[in-house]
């Protein structure tokens, strides 16, 4: 037995009104007298009606729907495909921050996956990827975009074409809406802590994908540390993926290179920092005697590592919130100058730095420009407050 579809008409015919009051009705519009209204209303609870979304969407010429294009990290294995390999911790967080504002919208999410191979053609990669987001294009209102994901001169021509907002990208891609942590300013007090705070002058660096703009970010800023601190150098490098399996690689690299430990290794994010972690361990190295190690992200099971990570902490979920007011905003008005937001990080002390076990200190990273710091700077000057001082909570925009 199939289902009885009630229609507009039968509402208008249940009422003994015109089809025009219905819709009048329906969408809070035009003059409607109250004893008309409340036969209307009446009508549509007793019959059950319930108004076709796609039509109102149709004449609107609005579909309702936004879209999220992530990437997945595919693994160091070819056969490991795991939610922690592919980054879908960070997206995890993504999604709740834009299903809370498109819930007030009464909005749906369509969510599409692209894999990031690991020699990809580049050329081919980028012509697959912009043939899936056109098709896509037709199915959504906008499109929130992952970093990393498209070429800037391909999201400038994507743009033209639909409302999209880029998700921790690249804030020097001026053509498109950019939402994005200020890396730039967390890593670089994170990696100010351990050389000015604690004298770690030889660091070793696990890094994320070359694609990512956020791993180039954080790498850009240790270096910055390293060239304004005389003494302080790099040992050594690693390109990792953002996950546990590559922050265990990166690591037992750097112990195949042999010779003295160094004084710190700074990871990319967290999920590779508790690799290292885990592998340090397994060899019998204590953290942080013989060895620092730090993150970045925050993620909750940072604060669980033996011992617990000294990290950054990104707003991951109000990246997502943020980048969806401005899609919102941007499909209701095309015409938007494009707006590059960067979001205040925090510099979250534990103990895997040096400081002490027990320590658990949360300070706001103030805005640094990219520029070399003088003999004069030091760590304090990065983080608001003094010390011992709770930081002040952070706000969306700057």
């Amino acid at each position: 037995m199939g289902y009885e579809l009630v229609t507009l008409y039968d509402v208008a015919r249940h009422a003994g009104v015109s089809i025009a009051t219905v819709s009048r009705v329906l969408h809070g519009q035009g003059p409607v007298r109250d004893n008309t209204r409340d036969r209307v209303r009446s009508a549509i609870d007793e019959l059950g009606y319930v108004p076709d979304g796609a039509a109102q969407s149709l004449a609107r010429n609005r579909k309702d729907v936004i879209g999220l294009v992530a990437v997945e990290h595919m693994g160091l294995k070819p056969d490991q495909y795991d939610i922690e390999s592919m980054s879908l911790l960070f997206y995890d967080a993504v999604i709740r921050g834009v299903e809370l504002r498109i819930r007030e919208k009464n909005w749906a999410l369509l969510i599409n996956f692209l894999r990031e191979e690991d020699t990809p053609s580049a050329m081919a990669q980028q012509e697959s990827v912009q043939s899936r987001l056109l098709a896509l294009s037709g199915k959504v209102d906008g499109l929130l975009i992952g970093e990393g994901i498209l070429a800037p001169q391909t999201l400038a021509k994507l743009a033209r074409r639909l409302p999209l907002v880029v998700v921790a990208g690249d804030t020097a891609q001026r053509a498109v809406d950019v939402v994005s942590a200020d890396n730039w300013s967390g890593a670089h007090a994170l990696v100010e802590h351990l050389v000015v705070d604690h004298g770690r002058r030889r660091l070793f660096h696990i890094g994320g994908p070359a694609t990512a703009p956020d791993a180039t970010e954080r790498r850009l800023a240790m270096a910055a540390v390293i060239e304004a601190n005389p003494g302080t150098v790099l040992t050594g490098s690693f390109t990792g993926l953002f996950s546990v399996m590559s922050g265990r690689e990166g690591t037992l690299a750097m112990l195949a290179a042999g010779g003295e430990l160094p004084d710190a290794l700074v990871c990319a994010n967290d999920q590779m920092a508790i690799g290292a972690l885990r592998t340090l361990s397994e060899r019998g190295i204590r953290v942080p005697d013989d060895i620092a190690v730090v993150g970045f992200d925050d993620i909750f099971p940072a604060s669980l590592a033996d011992p617990p990570l000294t990290t950054v902490h990104q707003p991951i979920r109000k990246l997502a919130e943020v980048a969806c007011d401005r899609l919102a905003e941007r499909i209701n008005d095309p015409t938007l100058r494009p707006k590059q937001q960067l979001l205040p990080t925090e510099l979250v002390l534990r103990s895997s730095c040096g400081c002490p076990p027990g320590t658990m200190e949360r300070w706001e990273v103030r805005h640094v420009a990219r520029r070399k710091p003088t003999g004069a700077a030091k760590s304090g000057r990065l983080l608001a407050g003094a010390a011992g001082v709770a930081a002040e909570p952070l706000t969306a925009e700057r």
